[in-house]
This record gives C-alpha cells, sequence and structure tokens, in this order.
C-alpha cells in the first residue's frame, strides 16, 4: 500500500515533526567532551531536512539515542548531536533539552519558517518504548505535519516513530524512508537471478523469519558467524567451545531440511581458545578441536562464498563472518564486504544493512561501492521476511 511522501506535501509555514535516526555512536573530542562518532544515519537524513527547510518548513527533529532507561542520561543527550548537524547543514540547529511540553511549543511556535531545532532524547521519557498515548499526543501537539525517515526505528512500535502518527492529520515518508523501501522491495519481491543472500552474526533466533523466507527466494543462502555453529551441531558435527543456541537446535534442523541445497555452511574455521586480541588463529577444516571456538570462516569457505557471490545478479548481506573487530579474525568478513562489491562493479544489485556488517564495509573501505547501504538492522530483516513495521504501516495512505 502507498504512503503519502513529502511530494504530497506542502509544507510551507507548517511545523513539520520529522522522526530521524540519530542513535549514532559517541566520541570524546580533544577537549573532552561527546562528540559524534559516525555520522552516516545524520548525512542519510539530510534531504529530508534540506527538502523541509528549502521549501518553508519548520524542520522539528526527534529521535531517540542509546538505551537510557526512560529517565535523563547526560552521556546520551543529542545536544552535541545537534552541533554536528549544524556543521553538515551550514545552518544554526538550536537544542531543546526538553522534548515536549508548553516550553517546546513555545520555541517552536516562535521559529521562523525554514528554520531547524532538535528535541532531547526521545528515550529520556519512559513513555517513549512503551508507546504511551500521552507521550505521543505530546509530540503531536508541535506538529502541523509528522515525517517518518527512521528507518532503523521502523520497526518498534514506540510513541515517536508510531504512536504519534495517529494523532496527526499528516504523516509521510520521508526520502531516506522513501529510499530504504524501494531498495528492499526489489530485494523481497522482484530479484534478479541469480540471488545471494548472506547472513551471520551471533544468534538463528534473531533471524528464523528471514532465514524462513530468503531460502524460498535466494538461490543461495550462505551463513557464517557464531550462528552457523548452532546449524553445523545439528547435522552432527564437533563445533568445540563454539557459541550455539541449544534451544534452536530443532528449528536449526526444520530451517536446514526446508532450505534444502539452498544453504550452505562454512566448511572450514579460523579458530582459537578465545575471542582475544592476543589469541593464537588457527584454521581447522570440518570438526572443531573440543578446547577450540570457531570465530571466523577458513580460507575454503571464503573461496566457496566468494564463488557464489559473484555469480549473482542480487545479494542482501547482514551479519559478519566472525569477530571482525580482532584482525586475526576478520579475514572472512572483510573477503565477504570486498565480494559483494566485486559482484556489484559486475552489475549486480546489493544491498548491506546492520549495525556490524555497514561498519564491517566501512573498515574495508567498500561502503562506496555497494548500491544501497541500508540504516535498518533489525528493519532490514523485519521488512525482508515480509513482516509490518509499525512505523510504516501507521503514516498516512496515498
Amino acid at each position: 500500500m502507498q504512503k503519502l511522501t513529502l511530494d504530497d506535501i506542502d509544507v510551507r509555514g507548517k511545523r513539520v515533526l520529522i522522526r530521524v535516526d540519530f542513535n549514532v555512536p559517541l566520541d570524546t573530542s580533544d577537549d573532552g567532551s561527546p562528540c559524534v562518532g559516525d555520522d552516516t544515519r545524520i548525512r542519510a537524513a539530510l534531504p529530508t531536512i534540506r527538502h523541509v527547510l528549502d521549501n518553508g518548513g519548520r524542520a522539528i527533529l526527534i529521535s531517540h539515542l542509546g538505551r537510557p532507561g526512560g529517565q535523563p542520561d547526560p552521556d546520551l543527550s543529542l545536544a552535541c548531536v545537534a552541533d554536528h548537524l549544524g556543521s553538515l547543514i551550514e545552518e544554526r540547529v538550536r537544542f531543546s533539552s526538553n522534548t515536549v511540553g508548553e516550553t517546546v511549543e513555545e520555541v517552536i511556535n516562535g521559529m521562523s519558517d525554514g528554520s531547524i531545532i532538535l528535541l532531547e532524547n526521545t528515550r529520556f521519557d519512559a513513555g517513549e518504548k512503551s508507546n504511551d498515548e500521552d507521550f505521543a499526543k505530546a509530540l503531536a501537539d508541535l506538529a502541523d505535519v509528522y515525517v517518518n525517515d527512521a528507518f532503523g526505528a521502523a520497526h518498534r512500535a514506540h510513541a515517536s516513530t508510531a504512536g504519534v502518527a495517529e494523532f496527526v492529520d499528516t504523516a509521510a515518508l520521508g526520502r531516506l524512508m522513501e529510499k530504504e523501501i524501494a531498495a528492499l522491495t526489489r530485494v523481497r519481491d522482484d530479484p534478479e537471478h541469480p540471488m545471494v543472500a548472506i547472513l551471520g552474526g551471533s544468534k538463528v533466533s534473531d533471524k528464523l523469519g528471514t532465514i524462513r523466507a530468503l531460502s524460498k527466494t535466494a538461490d543461495r543462502l550462505l551463513i557464517g558467524g557464531a550462528m552457523s555453529y548452532t546449524f553445523l551441531q545439528v547435522l552432527g558435527h564437533e563445533v568445540g567451545e563454539s557459541r550455539i543456541e541449544a534451544d534452536r537446535l530443532e528449528t536449526a534442523e526444520s530451517l536446514y531440511e526446508a532450505a534444502s541445497d539452498t544453504l550452505l555452511l562454512p566448511s572450514d574455521h579460523v579458530v582459537a581458545d578465545a575471542p582475544a586480541a592476543d589469541a593464537e588463529a588457527s584454521v581447522v577444516e570440518g570438526d572443531i578441536p573440543e578446547d577450540q571456538m570457531g570465530l571466523d570462516i577458513g580460507p575454503a569457505t571464503i573461496d566457496t562464498y566468494r564463488t557464489a557471490i559473484l555469480d549473482a545478479a542480487t545479494v542482501v548481506w547482514n551479519g559478519p563472518m566472525g569477530v571482525f573487530e580482532l584482525d586475526q579474525f576478520a579475514e572472512g568478513t572483510m573477503a565477504i564486504a570486498n565480494a559483494v562489491a566485486d559482484a556489484t562493479d559486475a552489475d549486480a544489485f546489493s544491498v548491506v544493512g546492520g549495525g556490524d556488517s555497514v561498519s564491517a564495509l566501512g573498515k574495508s573501505g567498500c561502503t562506496g561501492r555497494i548500491s544501497h547501504v541500508s540504516t535498518g538492522g533489525g528493519a532490514l530483516l523485519t521488512f525482508l521476511e515480509g513482516a509490518a513495521l509499525p512505523g510504516i504501516d501507521a503514516l498516512t495512505d496515498a
């Protein structure tokens, strides 16, 4: 079902409440003050913000940051994000230490058209995650128009992503949301074949629905990361001290059987006695010794997976192949990043999403060679499995 977009709305003179995803990593500047560590998500929101400002709207930005537990936490304030955003758009970005209330309303009502303000972390209010009606109404009171551009939070039915849309007359998709939906719909509903899906990370349980869905549409489903050891144990392999989900063994077995020849698992592994910077890594084929744990895919698996990826017309990747943060366990993930980029260079359509995958992509230097780098992790998986995304469903139908 089509939703309203910015192209359907005249924002001039309107208070436009924009739900952005500024849940960004923070760092410490030279003077000891907090600063933005990675501004990828902030940059992704710029087209929507710029559209509102250039067309005479008042841009009122809301976002969560981290997990403050429903109460103020100065270490998770969005104040430094406001400063960073101002440097990117070369505009003064006001910051409000409050999120809702009369004081905020007065400031917003006094803003000139084409100006911008960022409100404090929505998760400082306990009503955010519980989708509290009063908090949602208070957010709606700030706006004439609501725009959701936070794809990374679209799978959450929170007050600022779903609840607020019920109390405004007009609720539309932002530019980033449009872009995400178009790219992921292409992968989910109309992929060009051969299609290869690469899933890694630690837990099978996080990706059950996605594996089921992709095993029906993908020609190859390449599994890596710790989640692969749950599958391998089911198949009778020794996995040593590798991480497994004992309560998901039967589920993994049924998924493997349903996927038939589509699902591929690692044939060799980079192992060590612990995921530590000083750990001594080695490569083993087949079973993993009882005192070792698998921490990356091995060279034979890399070759097999790379061949499948380079043969693809569509590639989607979510989840690292190992503990890529440590150099001795990063080769598999870096190889996948390069293979996906090489496939894209050869005209494959590629989508990469999830915090770790995007971080690994950056580490590999391949970010600019991917068709679409998604800002969503959980939202991407939810979309691909065909489940509802409350942050999108709540918006106004076109």
